[in-house]
C-alpha cells in the first residue's frame, strides 16, 4: 500500500465524507474506488481508441451486407408508443 496526501477545499472533503457515510465505507476506500473507476474509463477509452484506428470500413461493410434484412422476432422488437 501506498500512502498519498493531498489537500482539498473544505466544501470538497465534507462532500467526501457524506457520500462515504452514505455508502457505508471509509474515506480512503471511497477514493481508491473512485481512482480505479477513473483509471478504468480512461483504460477503456485508450483501448477503443486502438481498437478504432485498426478498423476496416470497407471489411466492416462486407460483413454488415452479410447480415440477412429481415424483420426481427416478435421477442426482439421494439415496442410501439
Amino acid at each position: 500500500m501506498s500512502i498519498v496526501q493531498v489537500q482539498i477545499p473544505d466544501s470538497l472533503h465534507k462532500s467526501l465524507a457524506d457520500l462515504a457515510s452514505h455508502d457505508g465505507i471509509s474515506i480512503d476506500q471511497f477514493i481508491s474506488t473512485a481512482i480505479a473507476e477513473k483509471i478504468s474509463a480512461l483504460m477503456t477509452e485508450s483501448y477503443l481508441k486502438d481498437r478504432a484506428e485498426r478498423g476496416n470500413r470497407v471489411k466492416y461493410e462486407a460483413i454488415l451486407a452479410r447480415v440477412p434484412d429481415v424483420e426481427p422476432e416478435a421477442y426482439d422488437k421494439m415496442p410501439t408508443v
